[in-house]
Order: C-alpha cells, then sequence, then structure tokens
C-alpha cells in the first residue's frame, strides 16, 4: 500500500517529468499538471491547470488572487486544443498561442462546419484569413 506521504512524493515527481511532455502530448495528460495556486512563483514556460484547462505562463510571475490564469492574458495563454479527440469552437488566439497546422476547429459557433488549420501560427479566423484554413 502507498502511504499518503509516498504519493505526495511521486506526485512531485510526476510534476517534475510532465515538462519535458510536447504540448500534444501535454494535453492528452492534463492532469499529471499542477493546479494552479496562489502564491506560487510560475516560470516562463511552465504549464499549469485551471478550471481542468490547460495553460502556459507568458511571463514569470507569482501568483496572486486577481491574476488568475482565464482573466490573466498577459500572464496566461491557453494551450488551444485542450483533447485532441473533441474539436473546440474557434476562439481568438493571440501570438503566444496560435494554432498549428493541422488543428480542427468549429466556426463560427458549436453547430458551424469545422475547419483545418493549414498554416502553423495560425491566429485568423477562416471569416479572415480563408487561405489559412480548409472546411473538412
Amino acid at each position: 500500500m502507498i502511504t499518503r506521504a509516498k504519493a505526495y512524493q511521486l506526485r512531485e515527481m510526476i510534476e517534475k517529468a510532465v515538462v519535458n511532455l510536447d504540448d500534444t502530448e501535454a494535453l492528452e495528460a492534463v492532469e499529471l499538471f499542477p493546479i494552479w495556486k496562489v502564491g506560487v512563483v510560475y516560470e516562463t514556460g511552465d504549464r499549469v491547470r485551471y478550471n481542468d484547462i490547460l495553460y502556459r505562463c507568458l511571463q514569470s510571475h507569482t501568483s496572486q488572487d486577481d491574476w488568475i490564469p482565464d482573466v490573466a492574458p498577459s500572464l496566461f495563454a491557453v494551450v488551444l486544443i485542450p483533447d485532441p479527440e473533441t474539436i473546440p469552437v474557434w476562439i481568438q488566439p493571440d501570438s503566444t498561442n496560435a494554432y498549428s497546422k493541422g488543428d480542427k476547429v468549429h466556426f463560427p459557433d458549436e453547430n458551424g462546419s469545422v475547419y483545418e488549420s493549414l498554416i502553423d501560427n495560425n491566429v485568423w479566423s477562416p471569416e479572415a484569413y480563408p487561405a489559412g484554413w480548409k472546411v473538412v
């Protein structure tokens, strides 16, 4: 039987190991990433979970109550395709979390067509830059 102390030790080891996963692998194992907390020093590139969504830290800082990932776009960016098995609705990315070639989205809403990005670093909607997308 694993003791509580051993479980915490293993959790710390897992959280250290997951930093080596690329975004595709990370999105398949979101549960392995630490949950965002207040008072933690986050470094640029760190990935954390908040409301079961994976975020990447954009600039080093110590977290505060009002700097939560979903309302602090200068500090965190959503890793855009959270579940490779589910096609999300297109959201406006910025230069820090653009869509990659092959990413699929619904546009303009969940009832819209499915589009596949034809380019990396795609920050445009299918409407704004049709050459960057194809309907699938």
